[in-house]
């Protein structure tokens, strides 16, 4: 076979190897969501899986490169691509309801049992490939081949919203991903056989007194790769956390992760430090300023275009740099590629992991730009005072913000705590002056209750579950006269317990185990209230699922993941388990406030599927109670109750979206549904 034809060969089977790698992140992650309550939290944990694989994949790229070219290296390889495809063939999925513990130990043994080694074999195939290559052609390290297989990854990433997730249901997408595996395993066979019955090329003579790189180069293989996956993971937490936890909010990053890649080992001569480090300085400035803005909106491209382009900066440092320092022989490549991912696997354990367990609250952000501005002060140190003096000011100023942001959310919090499912605060403050004393709980930095501690409005519902809202009527106006069984599929402070009287029945259900002592001890709707209330731990979904028929006569769906409901808890299966539990004439509650997905008109999908009607209800806000915009839309059969004059006159029609379809738990897509409008302030 020619030079051009090997290389064709092995060029085509790092871009597939790569392309199958990074289009199962996203759809191993998202068959989870049902199972773990829908979190920001699931895809942090899924990455950092990803991150360990791949450190486990180039570890076994370097032991099996270090072999004798003999024929167990070629078969062991083979055997073990024979065995990736049967598990993909004879695999079931997991229950993950029972055998695990925790989330933790829920995510990384789904993903063990399901896609453990053929995600293993493909993360291996870029450095193995590489090495092959540069052993059969007895020259040097083809460093492009890693741009290939990075383009290759960032292709599938761009692929799985727009058109993927979009065009197949998750059973056909694991499908189609299985025989792409299948095909794969066939390509590097053939490969895996040609370097079995090779020969090991002589050394040269000019590469036989090459000394070996540096040790302080060989940290910085570890610690600049380590610095950029910090980064990838805080920004991809704030954006899923504080937006959606949607798999376009998790690819974004990780696209523009794998793009500082692509320019740093295809197109090096576009880095210019220079530019690059005054730059990122600049927006570092710009991040200590807007981290301070917490109670502001922006729209939703500059948002995310603003922490993407930060991330773009200090990545492509992070990595342009680790290129500037690669090795100059073939037999250190395996080793540079495993320092890098050991440096990937390293950051995201310390985002994903430790800081969870480490701080009560998010400084993800800070701690990651600290980490870089730290390593940039050691890159630049040999270029003068100047860039000294520049990133050793850098490097305080981040320390400083870590620290203001710990002053400023201890100085009027009264809870912090933070778990797997994210980070919770209850800040207290005294305005406005007729509130006497005001208490929020947020979940990052959205609201997810508010209490008033005047006498006059100790037990009257604020933000978004106000009289006149749609939760409002429907708990005012469904049962007249008698009373009532109430569902809420999230407990948040207990706002809707400010509903109950006498008679009545409220059961709560909870996912996160840190939010119940909140609610029952910060907040007092829970405790004051006359209905007899019950809280059920877990998902919600998987616990209806398992109760019998509750009859519930409202049963508010109002569970946030982020500033969003979790996806599966709008799908026609969970739609089916509503419907058994909710009494003759029940009305499903949806709580749908959101400044950047427009839900309404997918939820009247659902309604329509189910033989049910759909009305939006729009309050708006009163600063004089506490009262936001909120948006509610009332699912029920019950004409009676939709004709009543105080809901007729709320109720507005849904704005129809052409070509939209009830999601299902195989198939649903928020990319039609995003807003690109200009949120107002909150």
């Amino acid at each position: 076979m020619s030079s051009r034809s090997t290389r064709i060969l092995y060029g085509a089977a790092i871009f597939l190897g790569a392309f199958l790698l990074f289009a199962v992140e996203p759809m191993a992650a998202k068959q989870l969501l049902p199972a773990l309550g829908g979190s920001s939290a699931v895809w942090i944990t899924c990455l950092v899986f990803f991150q360990v694989a791949l450190l486990l994949g180039y570890l076994y790229a370097h032991a099996l490169g270090r072999l004798p070219r003999t024929r167990a290296a070629g078969w062991l390889h083979i055997v073990l691509l024979t065995v990736g495809v049967a598990m993909l063939a004879f695999a079931a999925r997991p229950d993950l309801t029972g055998a695990f513990t925790h989330p933790l130990t829920a995510i990384f043994g789904a993903l063990t049992l399901t896609i453990g080694l053929p995600f293993l074999l493909l993360a291996s195939t870029s450095p193995l490939l590489q090495l092959w290559l540069a052993r059969a052609e007895q020259g040097g390290v083809p460093w492009r081949l890693f741009a290939l297989s990075n383009a290759g990854s960032l292709l599938a990433l761009l692929l799985y919203p727009s058109v993927i997730e979009t065009h197949l249901a998750l059973s056909r997408q694991r499908i189609a991903w299985a025989w792409g595996f299948a095909f794969y395993a066939i390509l590097c066979s053939v490969l895996a056989w040609r370097a079995r019955i090779g020969q090991a090329p002589a050394a040269k003579p000019e590469k036989a007194n090459t000394p070996p790189t540096p040790l302080r180069s060989r940290l910085l293989w570890f610690l600049l790769p380590a610095a950029g996956a910090t980064q990838l993971c805080a920004v991809t937490g704030h954006l899923s956390q504080n937006i959606a936890a949607i798999p376009l909010l998790w690819i974004l990053p990780l696209a523009v992760y794998l793009l500082t890649f692509i320019v740093a080992f295809e197109t090096p001569r576009l880095y210019r430090r220079w530019v690059v480090v005054r730059l990122l300085v600049i927006l570092l400035a710009s991040l200590g300023y807007m981290l301070s803005k917490t109670d502001v909106s922006l729209p939703i491209l500059v948002g995310i275009g603003f922490f993407l382009v930060e991330m773009f900066l200090a990545c492509l440092f992070c990595h342009a740099e680790t290129y500037a320092l690669r090795p100059s022989n073939a037999g250190e490549s395996t080793l540079f590629y495993l320092l890098i991912a050991a440096g990937g696997a390293a950051g995201t354990l310390f985002i994903g992991i430790i800081c969870p367990l480490v701080f009560d609250a998010n400084y993800d952000i800070a701690l990651a730009f600290l980490a870089t501005a730290a390593l940039a002060l050691v890159v630049t140190w040999g270029s003068g005072w100047g860039p000294r003096l520049l990133w050793s000011a850098a490097t305080a100023g981040m320390l400083a913000l870590a620290i203001m942001l710990h002053i400023v959310y201890a100085r009027s919090a009264l809870v912090e705590i933070r778990n797997f499912y994210g980070s919770l605060r209850v800040k207290q403050s005294h305005w406005p002056p007729q509130a006497l004393t005001v208490r929020t709980l947020l979940h990052g930095t959205i609201e997810h209750g508010t209490q008033w501690f005047a006498p006059d409005f100790r037990r009257t519902p604020t933000t978004y579950y106000a009289e006149d809202s749609g939760i409002g009527l429907a708990l005012r106006l469904c049962c007249q006269g008698r009373a009532r069984n109430i569902g809420v599929v999230g407990l948040g402070a207990g706002t809707l317990a400010a509903y109950g009287e006498a008679g009545d029945r409220i059961r709560f259900y909870e996912i996160n185990p840190a939010v119940e002592p909140i609610a029952e001890n910060v907040f007092s709707y829970l405790r004051e209230s006359p209905a007899q209330i019950a809280i059920t731990p877990g998902d919600a979904r998987l616990s209806l699922a398992a109760e019998p028929p509750q009859h519930f006569d409202v049963l508010a769906i109002d569970a946030f993941s982020g500033d969003a409901i979790p996806m599966h808890l709008l799908t026609t299966q969970a739609m089916q388990i509503y419907q058994r539990h909710l009494a003759p004439g029940g009305i499903l509650a949806f709580h749908l406030s959101n400044q950047y997905v427009d839900l309404p008109p997918e939820v009247e999908k659902l309604a329509e599927a189910a033989g049910m009607e759909a009305r939006v209800v729009e309050s708006s806000p009163n600063d004089g109670r506490g009262e936001y915009r909120a948006t509610w839309v009332l699912v029920t059969q019950n004409a009676q109750f939709l004709s009543q004059p105080e809901v007729a006159a709320a109720s507005l029609p849904i704005r129809d979206r052409p070509g939209l379809r009830a999601w299902t738990d195989d198939a649903s897509s928020l990319l039609p549904l995003l807003n690109w409008r200009i949120p107002g302030l909150r």
